[in-house]
């Protein structure tokens, strides 16, 4: 996994967690979803990167 993917990816997970914050302090369901949906994302992306990983060696 290169530097700046992870840097991507935990910028995604960052912005996901602010906009659920964001969604819980406003009560924005889909605000909160969305966030929700960012952080997910991001974790797909990591662990499919670290599969990449151990094929890679």
């Amino acid at each position: 996994m290169s530097a700046s993917d992870k840097i991507k990816n935990t910028a995604e997970d960052l912005k996901g967690k602010a906009n659920e914050a964001i969604g819980k302090a406003t009560n924005d369901d889909s605000k909160v979803a969305e966030g929700r949906a960012e952080q997910a994302s991001a974790s797909a992306k990591k662990a499919g990167e670290n599969i990449k990983d151990v094929f890679k060696d």
